[in-house]
Order: C-alpha cells, then sequence, then structure tokens
C-alpha cells in the first residue's frame, strides 16, 4: 500500500488515501445524493471513465481525483494541474498511435525493405503538482509572526516585575527609616539643650 493524494475538482490537494503500489494515474471519485444525503464514493482502480460520461448512477458527480502522483515537496499548497495532465494524456495517445501506425506500415513492409524498426517515443511528464497560493499570500504566510511569550516567559517577566516593585519597597523604606533616624536625633538634640 501507498498514500496518493486525493484533491477537489479544482485540484487543490484534500489530504492522502491509501491505495494499491501498482496505482497510477488519475482517477476521478464521485458523489452521489441520495434523499439528501451525501455518500463519497471512491476507486483506486486504474480504469477511468470515458470524458464526460459518470458511473451508471444518473445522479453522480464528479467530486474530486485520486491522484497516482505523488506531491513534491516545498508547495505551501499543493495544487493538481488537471488541464496540463489532459494534455499529456493526450499526448501519450497520440504518440501511441503514431507508434502503432509507423510499426503497422513497417511490418507491411517486404523483410527486404523495412530497415529500422520504429522507436515509441513517450513524450516527458510535465510539472503536474503547482503551487495554489499566489506569491502576495505566501508572502503573508511567511513573514515573520510575533513570537507569544511562552508560560516560563511570562512567569519571568512577573517575577521581574516583583523584584523590581521589591527593591523600590527597600528603597522607600531606608528614606523612611533615614528620616525617622534624623528626627530622633533633633529629638535628642532638643532633650539635650
Amino acid at each position: 500500500m501507498k498514500a496518493a493524494p486525493i484533491v477537489n475538482i479544482d485540484g487543490l490537494y484534500l489530504e492522502d488515501t491509501l491505495v494499491d503500489d501498482t496505482f497510477s494515474g488519475v482517477v476521478p471519485f464521485y458523489s452521489n445524493m441520495h434523499h439528501g444525503i451525501l455518500d463519497v464514493l471512491t476507486t483506486t482502480e486504474n480504469v477511468t471513465q470515458p470524458e464526460g460520461e459518470a458511473p451508471n448512477d444518473s445522479e453522480s458527480n464528479i467530486s474530486g481525483y485520486i491522484i497516482g502522483i505523488p506531491v513534491p515537496p516545498g508547495l505551501f499548497r499543493p495544487c493538481f494541474d488537471l488541464a496540463s495532465w489532459n494534455a499529456y494524456e493526450s499526448a501519450v495517445s497520440a504518440a501511441q498511435n503514431s507508434y502503432h501506425e509507423a510499426l503497422s506500415d513497417w511490418q507491411a513492409l517486404p523483410k527486404e525493405l523495412r530497415g529500422d524498426m520504429p522507436v515509441r517515443e513517450t513524450p516527458l511528464q510535465p510539472a503536474l503538482w503547482i503551487e495554489g497560493l499566489t506569491p502576495e499570500e505566501i508572502e503573508e504566510l511567511t513573514k515573520p509572526q510575533p513570537e507569544e511569550p511562552t508560560e516560563v516567559d511570562r512567569i519571568g517577566t512577573e517575577m521581574v516585575a516583583r523584584e523590581l516593585e521589591v527593591i523600590e519597597l527597600r528603597q522607600q523604606n531606608e528614606a523612611q527609616g533615614a528620616q525617622i533616624v534624623g528626627l530622633e536625633l533633633r529629638l535628642l538634640s532638643l532633650e539635650n539643650s
């Protein structure tokens, strides 16, 4: 078993699901409305319906796709480019048809005239996973956020504030003690005179 990404109908990544190790390609999954209750039916077979056709249920709608291509690292909000996938699939199909035609033509020739056997050329697969966020959204996500103080930081700040209050009270105490001593000295000097 391996994890395969699930995307919505716009290609935005939703979550992973477990599929067979041999799973590849892009397979739609459908939602059926039965008495107002949404049931999501998923298929993990590598069989796709023809374009525009749904399973036998006339109330079925494509809800998303199971993707057999892993999400590359480094994307903030992965988005599968369904248009590029469809174009790639069309190019692969056209290349396959072209190869089969060339092979049939080659095989139809007498052995003496055949030459080299046609080579099947498969188009390169484009990068199908793209960034689903705009550069502005990425900048907003990646800008430094003010750090929330931890419980230890908060307690430490409170302790420093209490220490400062204690020092201030001690200084006030010393000043008042000095005043009292001064008054007692004046009183003593008045009594002695």
